[in-house]
């Protein structure tokens, strides 16, 4: 008895484990030409408000990679992964650099890729444990082998957040500096991208003086990528 119930377990969980894998395929493979217009983490954020009795408007407008500016997209590189048109969806050597600080005493930082960001943002819950690490682990994959670097990118821009309720470049644009996504300037940028490790706590608008001093370093960085000859890199499959 107990050998027909552990082989049917096995069979159901094979069966899930299958039908999970070919959904996700064909979904990765359907947003890499369609727009995005959400992602779970809007929906964690409208479920989180919901059920503390607030109410939480979603600012989000989606806007193709020619809308974009060509200095957020560069300045988000430089801030959150410079070798985004080399890897392949994990940092091996940063991920390496983080672990030994962390060894000698500093505290542990984030080495998540915009590819692990893209596929956390899009598909997934904030917070951490394994299973949700094993989970974005095996979206990275995907998006990685079936996305071009610059369809991550453009995704990545346009799900990221920035603020309470505010998601993607053209929100952020509109709700920092009253432009479009496409007219935002370089100081602009760097100051978007230099408060994406803390979107809801630090303002692009009034930065204080850590995040000036980071969006500074973000324009040096920048320069030093080599501007529209590093974005050319993306587009190719």
């Amino acid at each position: 008895m107990i050998q027909v119930w552990l082989y049917r377990a096995l069979r159901w969980a094979a069966l899930v484990g299958a039908a999970f894998v070919i959904l996700s395929i064909l979904l990765v493979i359907l947003l890499r030409y369609v727009p995005v217009y959400g992602s779970m983490v809007m929906l964690e954020r409208k479920v989180e408000a919901w059920t503390a009795g607030e109410s939480l408007p979603i600012q989000h407008r989606w806007r193709p990679w020619e809308e974009l500016s060509d200095h957020a997209k560069l300045a988000v590189i430089a801030a959150e992964d410079q070798r985004f048109a080399v890897h392949r969806g994990f940092d091996v050597d940063e991920m390496r650099r983080a672990w030994e600080a962390s060894r000698n005493g500093a505290r542990l930082r984030g080495a998540s890729t915009i590819s692990q960001q893209t596929a956390k943002n899009l598909f997934l819950w904030t917070g951490r444990n394994w299973v949700r690490k094993g989970v974005e682990a095996w979206f990275t994959v995907l998006i990685e082998a079936l996305w071009p670097k610059q369809r991550i990118l453009e995704v990545y821009l346009n799900i990221v957040e920035w603020d309470h309720g505010v998601f993607g470049l053209e929100a952020a644009g509109q709700h920092y500096f009253g432009v479009s996504a496409e007219s935002l300037s370089e100081v602009h940028a760097s100051r978007l991208a230099a408060i994406l490790p803390n979107p809801r706590g630090w303002d692009a608008t009034r930065p204080g003086p850590h995040v000036e001093r980071r969006s500074q370093w973000i324009r040096q960085q920048m320069r030093n990528l080599g501007g529209a000859g590093y974005l050319e890199r993306l587009s190719g499959d």
